[in-house]
């Protein structure tokens, strides 16, 4: 699973910064890398906190371009 940063605290906050243009990064922490094309799965918000949400993603040319 990876993270994104801003750390969103729901799905919805994630999909309208996306739809706005915003820069998002999608990292991996530890072990594995985020693939700059294809499917990634993540989850929110960061630790400690709870994660609350879950989402399949897709990238394209390393940036984040689609959340389901």
């Amino acid at each position: 699973m990876a993270y994104v940063r801003p750390n969103f605290k729901t799905k919805k906050e994630l999909k309208l910064a996306l739809l706005a243009g915003e820069a998002i990064e999608v990292f991996q922490p530890g072990i594995g890398s985020v693939p700059a094309n294809g499917i990634v799965y993540l989850e929110g918000p960061h630790y400690p906190e709870p994660h609350k949400w879950y989402a399949e993603a897709t990238m394209a040319n390393g940036k984040l371009v689609k959340v389901k």
